[in-house]
């Protein structure tokens, strides 16, 4: 029996599955890794520690079952992530993730310029902290010594391949989101290179998200996976582009959602759009292809932060989300606004923070829970609204680790007031990569992902939710001055 094997590396775990040929999982291996925080400011995680997850979750499935071969093993990666690497392919830096707010003045600087609105309409990349361009442009200034000793600047999937397959590439969809693609040419920028002064021998092959490649069975790589010589990799694409495939999102009237560590909305294009004020990333998926939306720092990393470090429980995201839907609608009047990490879409602000705003000696854990649950979608909803005015959003397909609750998922449904749709994958990435492989080998079937839930909006809640929605906005822009850290209110002495 042949069957397909998605492999997805996340910001906190990697994931190996294998699909068979109607789309259903039959296997599935996980590895958690920790994000690192050295620094203020700093969000990173250790690229061997995730080489080594891919390693081992691939060769377990391989073991598991054998005698049967995949048909193939295709990529789904996070976007963003950043790492310097020296000629033998190891990294002088850890990997910096998109979550990473180090060189959020420096974006700042840029963000009102005339050159930084060029680099965005020539992207499709926001002026923001997150991006590959702005922390190169933070190692230049800050780290110049191995901003001139890297051999390379890849991301975690270039890194994956070249250790396990000897070559430098990149697909069209992660190279996409680093700032340094240009949007029409799917070339590097050469004038957005100039400006980092950097050559394109620093940066890997550009390649479609079909591209194959095998393994050299006379490679000296220590990594060794329980692959045969003529078993194909794919190298897929982003997580975002390819959580749409997953879902069954794919034509313009239907948006899909995703809350994972991250959150992100997005809709597929056939054009690639920008806008005037940079409120939405346009990045390419594949082929004639791109996916337009805003991410989010603060997806369900904010339920997690709130559950270990405010509440300090040992009680499951599910015994919490049974607490919180026990609490009626907005949580009796408290609000929370989620931005623990900075955050991206839609405020573009790495300087903003987390606000409950409303407690009373009579709100509970239930009530935390329940607002965060809250504010996350209500910061999604405020990005969405930049792009359900182009266009008649007709249904969202939900994907993420949010998908397993249906508290969450009505809620969504309410405050966007819009039917959310459910595949039964919620692995819906790896299930896009896997498409993805499918079609780059010509292998004649089609998987269509089956819906297994709906959630039908309730209008009297949208009613309320619009009146919370419009506080949440207002309260962020109230406060949002005073976000800046202790550091810059403090007036140097004169030397």
């Amino acid at each position: 029996m042949k069957y397909f094997m998605g492999v997805d590396i996340g910001t906190t775990s990697l994931k190996a599955i294998a699909f068979n040929e109607s789309g259903e999982e039959i296997c599935k291996y996980s590895v958690g890794y920790e994000m690192q925080h050295p620094h203020p400011n700093y969000s990173e995680l250790d690229s061997i520690e995730i080489l080594n997850a891919v390693v081992y979750s691939i060769n377990k499935i391989l073991d598991t079952l054998s005698p049967s071969k995949p048909a193939f093993i295709s990529f789904s990666a996070m976007m963003h992530s950043l790492i310097a690497v020296d000629d033998q392919g190891d990294p002088l830096t850890n990997c910096i993730i998109w979550a990473d707010n180090r060189a959020a003045n420096i974006a700042e600087n840029l963000l009102s310029t005339e050159e930084g609105e060029r680099f965005y309409h020539s992207t499709g990349v926001p002026i923001h902290a997150m991006s590959p361009f702005c922390k190169l442009l933070w190692l230049k200034e800050n780290e110049p010594e191995i901003f001139q000793d890297a051999y390379k600047f890849i991301g975690i999937k270039e890194y994956i391949f070249y250790k396990l397959l000897d070559t430098y590439v990149i697909d069209t969809a992660i190279a996409s989101a680093t700032g340094l693609l240009n949007l029409y040419s799917l070339q590097w920028d050469k004038s957005i290179l100039e400006t980092l002064d950097l050559t394109e021998d620093k940066l890997s092959q550009v390649v479609p998200v079909e591209q194959l490649y095998y393994t050299n069975q006379n490679s000296n790589k220590p990594y060794i996976l329980n692959v045969s010589t003529d078993t194909p990799f794919v190298i897929g694409g982003s997580d975002g582009a390819l959580a749409n495939l997953g879902t069954g999102s794919i034509s313009s009237d239907s948006m899909a959602v995703t809350i994972g560590t991250s959150a992100a909305v997005r809709i597929l294009s056939d054009q690639p759009v920008t806008e005037k004020n940079m409120s939405i990333f346009c990045y390419h998926a594949r082929g004639g292809q791109y996916i337009i939306g805003g991410a989010s720092n603060n997806g369900a990393i904010v339920i997690q932060w709130l559950k270990e470090s405010l509440l300090q429980t040992k009680e499951s995201h599910q015994q919490l989300f049974e607490l919180a839907e026990k609490i009626g609608v907005v949580s009796d009047d408290l609000l929370f606004i989620p931005y623990i990490l900075g955050e991206r879409a839609p405020v573009w602000n790495a300087h903003a923070k987390g606000i409950f705003f409303g407690l009373s000696i009579n709100h509970t854990k239930a009530h935390l829970i329940r607002a965060a649950m809250e504010g996350v979608t209500y910061n999604l909803y405020s990005i969405a609204r930049h792009m359900m005015k182009k266009t008649a959003v007709k249904e969202i397909y939900a994907t993420g680790g949010f998908a397993q609750s249906s508290l969450w998922l009505q809620i969504l449904a309410d405050i966007f007031n819009c039917k959310v749709l459910v595949s039964g994958s919620l692995e819906s990435s790896a299930l896009g990569a896997v498409m993805v492989g499918i079609k780059a080998l010509n292998i004649p079937i089609a998987i269509r992902p089956s819906i297994v839930s709906e959630h039908e909006p309730n209008l009297f809640n949208h009613e309320v939710y619009q009146k919370q929605f419009h506080k949440f906005e207002r309260i962020y822009k109230l406060l949002k001055s005073e976000f800046v850290s202790t550091n810059q209110l403090i007036t140097p002495i004169p030397a």
